[in-house]
C-alpha cells in the first residue's frame, strides 16, 4: 500500500504530538510492507526544532510554497493508494480539494486533534484545516479520540464512515533504560503547556512541590509563559527530546499524565504520553476521563488522581507495590497500544472503506451504470493487496 500524507510535521517533535506518532505509525507501516510518503510545510518555528530529517519508513517532502509541490502531489496522488489530510496541516484545504479530485482509490481525513476540532465547532469557530464543505466527500475519517466523537464527527461534519486511531508508542523508541542522574525524580511531567490544563497541573504537580520541597519534582515542556506560577522545588527542562524520552520517564519514581480540557471533556481520547510512560514501565499518575479504563485498567495499571492528597499518598507507596503497576502498564501497552498494533488498525479500516465503496459501486452498477468506475476498480485492488499484507504477517 503506498500511502501520501499531507501533515503537520514528522521532522520536529517541538510543541506538538504528531511527529512522535507518525515516526512510530511509518515505521510499524514499513515493517509491513507499506510506504509513506509525508508532505510538510517547512515552518521556520519546526525547522529551527528539528531533531530527525529520515525519518523510518517515510519518504520526509519539505516544501515551502504549496504552489511549488501541487504537481508533484498530484503525480504521486495517482500512483498512489491512499491518500490522506491531517489535522493542522497549514495546507489542509487545498490539499484536501487537490485529493480529492485526484485519482486516487481511498481518500481518508486524519483528525489527530478531534476534541479541539469539536471544542471550536462548539464556540461557532471552523478551524482552517476542516474544508468548508466538512468531510462527507471522504471514504474515511480517522478521530484520534472514540465514544462520542465519533457520532459529533459524523453530524457536524458529515463523515461518512468516521474510524478511532489512538495515539500509540514505539517500542523501539520508547522502553526501559537505566536512569539518568539529571533526570531523577519523585515525580515528572512531559508536556506542553497549555492554558487548558494549567490549574490540573498546579493541583497535581506544583502544589505536591510546595508541600514536599525535599521530594525531586522534574517538569519537560516547551511554550511555557514568562508568568507562569512554578513550585521552587520544580526542575524545568524547556524542550526534551523524543531520544531523551525513555531516560526521562525510566529515572522517574511517578510520571504524571494530565489531559487537555477538551479531551477529558469528551473522554475515549488517551494522550500519547501515556503509552510512552507506560512502555518504559514509569507508574502513571493521571486524571480521570471517561472511557479510561478502555485502555488501562484503574488501580491496577494506572493511579488515578485528583487531588493533591491522592499525589502525596501515592508518593508514600512502597516500592514493590508502585513497580508492580508500571510493569502491568508497559504490559498493557506493549499488547494493546503499540504503532503496529494501530498500523493493522489502519489497514482493516481501509479495507472497510473500500469494501462499503465497493458495496455502493455494485448497487450503482446494477441501477445506472454499466459497470464501476476506474477509481473503484483501484480501491478494490488496493484493498487486496492491503489484505495480502495482513495476511503474510
Amino acid at each position: 500500500m503506498k500511502l501520501v500524507v499531507f501533515g503537520l510535521t514528522i521532522s520536529s517533535s517541538w510543541g506538538n504530538g504528531h511527529a512522535t506518532l507518525w515516526r512510530g505509525l511509518c515505521r510499524a507501516l514499513a515493517d509491513r510492507g507499506h510506504s509513506v510518503t509525508f508532505f510538510e510545510h517547512d515552518a521556520p518555528y519546526y525547522s529551527a526544532h528539528r531533531d530527525t530529517v529520515d525519518p523510518a519508513g517515510c519518504d520526509l517532502r519539505l516544501y515551502s510554497e504549496w504552489a511549488g509541490i501541487r504537481a508533484e502531489a498530484l503525480t504521486l496522488l495517482h500512483d498512489a493508494d491512499v491518500g490522506m489530510v491531517t489535522s493542522f496541516c497549514p495546507d489542509a484545504r487545498d490539499a484536501s480539494t487537490l485529493l480529492l479530485a485526484s485519482k486516487v482509490p481511498v481518500t481518508a481525513y486524519y483528525d489527530m486533534d478531534t476534541p479541539i476540532t469539536l471544542d471550536a465547532l462548539a464556540h461557532g469557530e471552523r478551524p482552517p484545516y476542516v474544508p468548508l464543505e466538512g468531510l462527507a466527500d471522504y471514504d474515511v475519517v480517522f478521530s484520534y479520540s472514540g465514544g462520542r466523537s465519533l457520532d459529533l464527527v459524523r453530524s457536524l461534519l458529515g463523515a461518512r464512515n468516521a474510524a478511532p486511531l489512538y495515539g500509540s508508542v514505539d517500542p523501539a523508541i520508547h522502553r526501559r533504560v537505566t536512569e539518568r542522574s539529571d533526570f531523577r525524580a519523585d515525580l515528572s511531567y512531559l508536556g506542553t503547556y497549555a492554558a487548558n490544563r494549567e490549574e490540573a497541573l498546579d493541583r497535581l504537580f506544583m502544589a505536591p512541590a510546595r508541600r514536599r520541597p525535599d521530594a525531586r519534582f522534574v517538569l519537560a515542556g516547551s511554550q511555557y509563559p514568562a508568568d507562569f506560577k512554578w513550585a521552587d522545588s520544580v526542575r524545568y527542562l524547556s524542550h526534551l527530546p523524543p531520544a531523551d524520552h525513555s531516560a526521562f520517564y525510566s529515572s522517574s519514581k511517578w510520571t504524571l499524565n494530565i489531559t487537555r480540557g477538551p479531551m477529558a471533556t469528551l473522554g475515549h481520547c488517551p494522550s500519547g504520553r501515556l503509552f510512552e510512560a507506560a512502555a518504559c514501565a514509569a507508574p502513571i499518575l493521571t486524571d480521570g476521563w471517561d472511557g479510561l479504563d478502555a485502555f488501562f485498567a484503574p488501580g491496577e495499571e494506572l493511579l488515578v488522581a485528583s487531588t493533591s492528597e491522592h499525589v502525596l499518598a501515592a508518593l508514600d507507596m512502597d516500592d514493590a507495590q508502585r513497580e508492580r503497576i508500571g510493569l502491568r502498564a508497559r504490559e498493557r501497552a506493549l499488547d494493546c497500544h503499540t504503532a503496529a498494533v494501530r498500523a493493522q488498525e489502519l489497514e482493516r479500516a481501509i479495507e472497510e472503506a473500500v469494501s462499503h465503496r465497493g458495496g455502493r459501486a455494485q448497487h450503482s452498477a446494477h441501477s445506472t451504470a454499466p459497470s464501476t468506475s476506474h477509481r473503484e476498480h483501484v480501491a478494490l485492488r488496493t484493498a487486496h493487496r492491503t489484505s495480502h499484507i495482513a495476511r503474510s504477517t
